[in-house]
Protein backbone atom coordinates (compact mmCIF):
# COMPACT_ATOMS: atom_id res chain seq x y z
CA UNK A 1 0.00 0.00 0.00
CA UNK A 2 2.97 2.31 0.68
CA UNK A 3 4.33 1.87 -2.48
CA UNK A 4 1.39 2.86 -4.57
CA UNK A 5 1.48 6.08 -2.44
CA UNK A 6 4.75 7.28 -2.99
CA UNK A 7 4.35 7.85 -6.82
CA UNK A 8 0.98 9.36 -6.74
CA UNK A 9 2.78 11.28 -3.98
CA UNK A 10 5.18 12.36 -6.28
CA UNK A 11 3.21 12.79 -9.19
CA UNK A 12 1.16 15.52 -6.78
CA UNK A 13 4.09 17.39 -5.81
CA UNK A 14 5.22 17.72 -9.58
CA UNK A 15 1.81 18.72 -10.62
CA UNK A 16 1.78 21.57 -7.94
CA UNK A 17 5.33 22.79 -8.80
CA UNK A 18 4.34 23.03 -13.02
CA UNK A 19 1.16 25.04 -11.63
CA UNK A 20 2.79 27.50 -9.92
CA UNK A 21 6.32 27.95 -11.52
CA UNK A 22 4.80 30.20 -14.00
CA UNK A 23 4.07 32.61 -11.76
CA UNK A 24 7.35 33.62 -9.57
CA UNK A 25 7.52 36.73 -11.61
CA UNK A 26 4.42 38.04 -10.50
CA UNK A 27 5.04 40.90 -7.40
CA UNK A 28 3.74 40.10 -4.47
CA UNK A 29 0.79 41.56 -2.39
CA UNK A 30 1.33 43.46 0.67
CA UNK A 31 -1.44 44.64 3.00
CA UNK A 32 -1.68 48.33 2.25
CA UNK A 33 -2.67 47.37 -0.87
CA UNK A 34 -5.60 44.95 0.21
CA UNK A 35 -3.77 42.19 -0.26
CA UNK A 36 -2.88 43.11 -3.91
CA UNK A 37 -0.19 43.62 -5.64
CA UNK A 38 0.79 47.74 -5.77
CA UNK A 39 -1.37 49.00 -9.11
CA UNK A 40 -0.01 51.52 -12.06
CA UNK A 41 -3.34 52.51 -13.28
CA UNK A 42 -6.21 54.59 -12.02
CA UNK A 43 -8.57 51.35 -13.09
CA UNK A 44 -6.69 49.22 -10.41
CA UNK A 45 -8.71 51.75 -8.01
CA UNK A 46 -11.79 50.45 -9.05
CA UNK A 47 -10.52 47.13 -9.03
CA UNK A 48 -9.16 46.99 -5.52
CA UNK A 49 -12.16 48.92 -4.25
CA UNK A 50 -14.25 46.06 -5.88
CA UNK A 51 -11.99 43.91 -3.79
CA UNK A 52 -11.97 45.61 -0.64
CA UNK A 53 -15.72 45.71 -0.93
CA UNK A 54 -16.09 41.99 -1.54
CA UNK A 55 -14.04 40.51 1.64
CA UNK A 56 -15.52 43.33 3.87
CA UNK A 57 -19.38 41.93 2.91
CA UNK A 58 -17.75 38.26 2.74
CA UNK A 59 -16.48 39.12 6.48
CA UNK A 60 -19.34 40.83 7.45
CA UNK A 61 -21.30 37.58 6.33
CA UNK A 62 -19.26 35.12 7.40
CA UNK A 63 -18.78 36.51 11.21
CA UNK A 64 -22.55 36.71 11.24
CA UNK A 65 -22.79 32.78 10.58
CA UNK A 66 -20.07 31.74 13.26
CA UNK A 67 -22.26 33.86 15.77
CA UNK A 68 -25.68 32.12 14.89
CA UNK A 69 -23.53 28.97 14.75
CA UNK A 70 -22.20 29.19 18.29
CA UNK A 71 -25.65 30.74 19.95
CA UNK A 72 -27.32 27.83 18.84
CA UNK A 73 -24.63 25.14 19.64
CA UNK A 74 -24.49 27.56 23.36
CA UNK A 75 -28.24 27.91 24.05
CA UNK A 76 -29.42 24.51 22.90
CA UNK A 77 -27.47 22.21 24.43
CA UNK A 78 -29.00 18.96 26.08
CA UNK A 79 -29.33 20.03 29.42
CA UNK A 80 -31.93 16.91 30.36
CA UNK A 81 -30.84 13.18 29.88
CA UNK A 82 -33.78 12.95 28.21
CA UNK A 83 -32.96 14.47 24.33
CA UNK A 84 -35.77 17.15 23.12
CA UNK A 85 -35.88 19.08 20.44
CA UNK A 86 -35.61 22.94 20.37
CA UNK A 87 -38.61 24.83 19.45
CA UNK A 88 -39.44 24.20 15.82
CA UNK A 89 -39.58 26.85 13.31
CA UNK A 90 -40.94 24.59 10.15
CA UNK A 91 -43.66 26.27 8.25
CA UNK A 92 -43.37 29.82 9.64
CA UNK A 93 -43.59 31.99 6.87
CA UNK A 94 -42.01 35.12 7.87
CA UNK A 95 -38.96 33.27 8.74
CA UNK A 96 -38.71 31.89 5.35
CA UNK A 97 -39.25 34.58 3.45
CA UNK A 98 -36.42 36.24 5.26
CA UNK A 99 -34.42 33.21 4.33
CA UNK A 100 -35.18 33.85 0.71
CA UNK A 101 -35.06 37.60 0.65
CA UNK A 102 -31.61 38.22 2.34
CA UNK A 103 -29.36 36.15 0.28
CA UNK A 104 -31.58 38.11 -2.82
CA UNK A 105 -30.75 41.30 -1.68
CA UNK A 106 -26.97 39.27 -1.10
CA UNK A 107 -26.49 38.81 -4.10
CA UNK A 108 -28.15 41.67 -5.97
CA UNK A 109 -26.38 44.09 -4.43
CA UNK A 110 -22.76 42.33 -5.47
CA UNK A 111 -24.14 41.80 -9.01
CA UNK A 112 -24.67 46.02 -8.89
CA UNK A 113 -21.03 46.87 -7.84
CA UNK A 114 -19.77 43.93 -10.51
CA UNK A 115 -21.71 45.28 -13.33
CA UNK A 116 -20.56 48.88 -12.81
CA UNK A 117 -17.46 48.81 -12.20
CA UNK A 118 -17.44 46.35 -15.08
CA UNK A 119 -18.63 48.57 -17.01
CA UNK A 120 -16.13 51.70 -15.72
CA UNK A 121 -13.19 49.29 -16.67
CA UNK A 122 -14.39 49.06 -20.68
CA UNK A 123 -14.94 52.72 -21.02
CA UNK A 124 -13.22 54.13 -23.95
CA UNK A 125 -12.55 57.97 -23.93
CA UNK A 126 -12.07 58.10 -27.60
CA UNK A 127 -8.97 60.84 -27.06
CA UNK A 128 -5.93 58.95 -25.98
CA UNK A 129 -2.69 60.37 -25.48
CA UNK A 130 -0.65 56.76 -26.68
CA UNK A 131 -2.59 54.20 -28.90
CA UNK A 132 -0.81 50.79 -28.48
CA UNK A 133 -1.63 48.10 -30.85
CA UNK A 134 -0.82 44.29 -29.11
CA UNK A 135 -0.36 41.21 -31.07
CA UNK A 136 -0.25 38.23 -29.36
CA UNK A 137 1.55 35.10 -31.31
CA UNK A 138 2.69 31.89 -30.40
CA UNK A 139 4.22 32.24 -28.15
CA UNK A 140 5.42 35.95 -27.60
CA UNK A 141 4.46 39.87 -28.49
CA UNK A 142 4.38 42.33 -30.99
CA UNK A 143 3.65 45.85 -29.62
CA UNK A 144 3.00 49.20 -31.93
CA UNK A 145 2.94 52.35 -30.62
CA UNK A 146 1.41 55.61 -31.99
CA UNK A 147 1.92 59.15 -30.83
CA UNK A 148 0.36 62.19 -32.10
CA UNK A 149 -0.02 60.37 -35.47
CA UNK A 150 3.47 59.05 -35.64
CA UNK A 151 3.77 55.06 -35.22
CA UNK A 152 7.08 53.97 -33.54
CA UNK A 153 9.17 51.29 -34.60
CA UNK A 154 7.48 48.19 -33.39
CA UNK A 155 9.04 45.82 -30.54
CA UNK A 156 9.26 42.68 -31.37
CA UNK A 157 9.82 39.71 -28.84
CA UNK A 158 10.83 35.56 -28.71
CA UNK A 159 10.09 33.02 -26.11
CA UNK A 160 12.37 33.96 -22.77
CA UNK A 161 12.68 32.57 -19.54
CA UNK A 162 12.70 35.99 -17.94
CA UNK A 163 10.76 39.14 -18.12
CA UNK A 164 13.31 41.18 -18.14
CA UNK A 165 14.68 39.51 -21.54
CA UNK A 166 11.43 39.97 -22.94
CA UNK A 167 9.64 42.65 -25.26
CA UNK A 168 9.44 46.00 -23.60
CA UNK A 169 6.49 47.81 -23.98
CA UNK A 170 7.86 51.33 -22.56
CA UNK A 171 4.85 53.93 -21.48
CA UNK A 172 4.57 57.30 -19.81
CA UNK A 173 3.42 58.62 -16.50
CA UNK A 174 -0.06 60.42 -15.96
CA UNK A 175 -0.92 59.62 -19.49
CA UNK A 176 -4.10 57.69 -21.12
CA UNK A 177 -3.50 54.95 -23.28
CA UNK A 178 -5.70 53.20 -25.68
CA UNK A 179 -4.56 49.49 -26.35
CA UNK A 180 -5.94 47.24 -29.25
CA UNK A 181 -5.67 43.73 -28.76
CA UNK A 182 -5.22 41.02 -31.73
CA UNK A 183 -4.13 37.10 -32.37
CA UNK A 184 -3.22 35.70 -35.95
CA UNK A 185 -3.20 31.90 -34.13
CA UNK A 186 -5.05 31.08 -30.85
CA UNK A 187 -6.20 33.00 -27.74
CA UNK A 188 -3.94 34.88 -25.76
CA UNK A 189 -4.87 36.61 -22.60
CA UNK A 190 -2.58 40.20 -21.98
CA UNK A 191 -1.75 40.38 -18.44
CA UNK A 192 -0.14 43.07 -16.40
CA UNK A 193 -0.53 41.89 -12.60
CA UNK A 194 0.16 45.79 -11.89
CA UNK A 195 -3.06 46.90 -13.52
CA UNK A 196 -5.08 44.37 -11.43
CA UNK A 197 -7.11 43.32 -14.57
CA UNK A 198 -6.26 41.46 -18.01
CA UNK A 199 -8.29 41.02 -21.24
CA UNK A 200 -8.12 37.83 -23.28
CA UNK A 201 -6.58 38.24 -27.11
CA UNK A 202 -8.73 36.40 -29.11
CA UNK A 203 -8.56 35.79 -33.24
CA UNK A 204 -11.15 36.57 -35.52
CA UNK A 205 -12.89 39.84 -33.78
CA UNK A 206 -14.16 42.48 -35.89
CA UNK A 207 -12.06 46.07 -36.31
CA UNK A 208 -15.02 47.83 -35.05
CA UNK A 209 -15.51 45.05 -32.25
CA UNK A 210 -14.70 46.77 -28.61
CA UNK A 211 -14.12 43.45 -26.93
CA UNK A 212 -11.01 44.44 -28.67
CA UNK A 213 -9.75 47.74 -27.58
CA UNK A 214 -9.27 48.88 -23.72
CA UNK A 215 -8.08 52.05 -21.57
CA UNK A 216 -5.73 52.71 -18.82
CA UNK A 217 -4.93 55.90 -17.32
CA UNK A 218 -1.13 55.90 -16.06
CA UNK A 219 0.04 56.82 -12.69
CA UNK A 220 3.02 58.52 -11.21
CA UNK A 221 4.72 55.38 -10.33
CA UNK A 222 7.73 54.64 -12.86
CA UNK A 223 9.13 51.07 -12.98
CA UNK A 224 9.39 48.37 -14.73
CA UNK A 225 6.79 45.64 -14.31
CA UNK A 226 6.48 42.24 -15.38
CA UNK A 227 3.59 40.97 -18.01
CA UNK A 228 2.42 37.61 -19.60
CA UNK A 229 0.15 35.43 -20.97
CA UNK A 230 -2.44 34.30 -18.60
CA UNK A 231 -4.35 32.00 -21.00
CA UNK A 232 -3.01 28.28 -21.92
CA UNK A 233 -1.95 28.13 -25.11
CA UNK A 234 0.50 26.05 -26.21
CA UNK A 235 4.16 24.12 -25.46
CA UNK A 236 6.06 27.66 -24.89
CA UNK A 237 3.42 29.47 -23.22
CA UNK A 238 5.44 29.88 -19.70
CA UNK A 239 7.87 31.94 -21.62
CA UNK A 240 5.39 34.11 -23.30
CA UNK A 241 6.71 37.10 -21.13
CA UNK A 242 7.29 40.68 -21.27
CA UNK A 243 7.54 43.76 -19.56
CA UNK A 244 6.29 47.41 -19.26
CA UNK A 245 8.42 50.59 -18.67
CA UNK A 246 6.63 53.41 -16.60
CA UNK A 247 8.58 56.53 -17.16
CA UNK A 248 8.83 60.17 -16.61
CA UNK A 249 7.91 62.82 -19.47
CA UNK A 250 11.45 63.54 -19.94
CA UNK A 251 13.03 60.31 -21.10
CA UNK A 252 9.07 59.56 -22.99
CA UNK A 253 9.99 62.37 -25.28
CA UNK A 254 13.51 60.89 -25.77
CA UNK A 255 12.26 57.23 -26.64
CA UNK A 256 9.83 58.50 -29.11
CA UNK A 257 12.60 60.56 -30.87
CA UNK A 258 15.03 57.86 -30.89
CA UNK A 259 12.21 55.24 -32.03
CA UNK A 260 10.45 57.52 -34.69
CA UNK A 261 13.47 58.04 -36.28
CA UNK A 262 13.68 53.92 -36.63
CA UNK A 263 10.41 53.38 -37.56
CA UNK A 264 9.19 51.62 -40.94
Amino acid sequence: MTRRRVPRAAALALLLASATACANDIPKANWSEGLLPEHITSQGDIVQNLWNGAWIAALATGAVVIVLIIWACVFHVKRKAKAELPPQVRYNLPIEMLYTLIPLVMVSVFFFFTARDSRDLQVLSGHPDVKVKVEAFQWSWRFTTTVNGKTLKPVVGQPVSDYKSGPQLVLPMGKKVEFELESPDVIHSFWVPAFLFKRDVIPGLAKDNKGRFFEITTLNKPNVYAGRCAELCGVDHSRMLFSVKLVPDAEWNQYIATQAGSAQ
